[in-house]
C-alpha cells in the first residue's frame, strides 16, 4: 500500500439508503409480473438519479446507488457470483426481535468471477449520473461472508480436492471482480462484512473451549488470507474500504461485543479505510483501535458514531467528546465520521423516514466540517 492515505473523505456514508415508495411498488409489481424488467429499470434509474442528487446536496464526496438494485445487501451479489446459486434454507436469520426471509446461497460448482454480473451495469449507470467532482462508490459483500458462514461453503469438497484450492479460487473471483469494476471506472469500492462481528460473538462465547476457539481463529486467519489475496495486485489508485457490521435489519442487529477478539486480524487487512460501528455500548470501547490502526499512517478509521437505526439526532457535544477519546488511539488526521451502518441493508429498511435519513447525514457533515477543518 502507498505511504499516503488514498481516502480523505472526513464525512462518508456506508452505502444503503431507505427505498422510496415508488421503487418499492415497482419492485412488487415486477415480482408479481405486472410490469416488465425494462419498466422496473426505468423507475429504479429515476430514483437512483434523485438519490445521487440528494447525496451531493448533503455534501457527500462519494455517492452510492443506495443499493436500490438489491433486496439484500449481500445475497444479490453473492448468489450471482460464478459457482453459486440461490436456495430457500427454510429458516430465517436470527436478528434480535425480528425474523428475516429465508433466502440463502450455496456452491453449485467451482468459484469464479461472473464478468456479466448485473452489478457491473448498475455501476455503469451510477457513474453516468454522478456529477463531475464527485465519486461513484461501489459496495459489495466481502468474500468472508462465504467462508464457514451460514452453510455457504459447506459443499466445498464436492468441487475441490483441498480447502486451500477453494480459498484461492474465491480470492481470484473477487480479484477479477474488483478489476472489472476498476476497468469500468470505479476508483472506490467498499467490501461490507458481518463476519468479524460473528467471530467476536463466537470467540467471546468460547473463552474456555480451546477446540472451538481454534476453529474460529482458523476462520479468522482464512478470512485475512482470502481478503488480502483478493486485494493484492490491484491498481494503485483503486481505493478499498471495508465496513465491519453487526447486522442491520428493521433497526435490529445480529451481534454485539467490542472489537478486542478480532482487532489483531483487522490490523492485518490491506484496506485503505475501516468503517467501524460505534453507535452504542454493544460496540465496546475505542481501545482496540490501536491494533486495528496498527501504526499504518496510510489508512483511515471511519467512526460510526451516529446510528442509522433511529431518527434520534445525536448530541453534538457528546460526539465531539467521543472523537477526542478516539484520538488517544488513532491520530485525528486518520479519522472520519459516518453512520454505523447503512439505512436499509435489506429492502425493508430501518425504522425512520427518508427525511430523518437526510437530517442525520446533515448533522454528520456539520460536525465533520467543524472537527476536521
Amino acid at each position: 500500500m502507498a505511504n499516503t492515505k488514498k481516502l480523505t473523505y472526513r464525512f462518508d456514508q456506508v452505502g444503503s439508503y431507505l427505498r422510496p415508495e415508488n421503487l418499492k411498488k415497482a419492485r412488487e409489481k415486477f415480482a408479481n409480473g405486472e410490469i416488465s424488467h425494462e419498466e422496473l429499470m426505468k423507475v429504479q434509474h429515476e430514483e437512483i438519479k434523485k438519490l445521487v442528487a440528494e447525496q451531493v446536496k448533503v455534501g457527500l464526496q462519494a455517492v452510492t446507488d443506495g443499493e436500490f438494485n438489491r433486496s439484500w445487501w449481500h445475497l444479490d451479489f453473492l448468489g450471482q457470483l460464478g459457482g453459486f446459486e440461490f436456495y430457500d434454507q427454510n429458516d430465517s436469520y436470527k436478528f434480535h426481535g425480528e425474523k428475516t426471509r429465508s433466502t440463502n446461497i450455496r456452491l453449485n460448482g467451482k468459484v469464479h468471477a461472473n464478468l456479466n454480473h448485473p452489478f457491473f451495469d448498475d455501476f455503469k449507470y451510477l457513474k453516468s449520473v454522478t456529477p463531475a467532482g464527485v465519486e461513484p462508490k461501489q459496495t459489495i459483500p466481502s468474500p468472508s461472508l462465504i467462508i464457514n458462514r451460514d452453510h455457504r461453503s459447506d459443499l466445498w469438497s464436492k468441487y475441490y480436492d483441498t480447502w486451500e484450492a477453494f480459498l484461492d479460487d474465491l480470492a481470484q473471483a473477487y480479484h477479477d471482480t474488483l478489476q472489472k469494476f476498476y476497468d469500468l471506472g470505479a476508483r472506490y469500492v467498499q467490501l461490507d462484512d458481518t463476519t468479524w462481528a460473528y467471530l467476536i460473538n463466537q470467540l467471546n462465547a468460547n473463552v474456555d473451549n480451546l477446540d472451538e476457539r481454534v476453529k474460529f481463529e482458523k476462520t479468522a486467519t482464512d478470512d485475512v488470507y482470502v481478503i488480502n489475496k483478493a486485494l493484492s495486485g490491484l491498481p494503485e489508485d483503486l481505493k478499498l474500504s471495508t465496513h465491519i457490521c453487526r447486522g442491520n435489519f428493521k433497526s435490529t442487529y445480529l451481534f454485539e461485543g467490542g472489537y478486542e477478539p478480532v482487532a489483531k486480524y483487522l490490523g492485518q487487512l490491506n484496506y485503505d479505510a475501516f468503517f467501524l460501528e460505534y453507535d452504542n455500548d454493544r460496540s465496546g470501547g475505542f481501545e482496540p483501535l490501536s491494533a486495528i490502526f496498527n501504526n499504518r499512517d496510510n489508512i483511515e478509521i471511519v467512526l460510526g458514531l451516529f446510528t442509522s437505526k433511529s431518527a434520534d439526532l445525536e448530541n453534538t457535544a457528546e460526539i465531539i467528546a467521543r472523537i477526542k477519546e478516539a484520538e488517544q488511539y488513532v491520530p485525528k488526521a486518520n479519522l472520519a465520521l459516518s453512520t454505523q451502518c447503512g439505512f436499509s441493508s435489506t429492502e425493508e429498511g430501518n425504522i425512520l423516514t427518508i427525511q430523518d435519513q437526510w437530517k442525520k447525514l446533515a448533522l454528520i457533515k456539520e460536525i465533520a466540517d467543524e472537527q476536521f477543518a
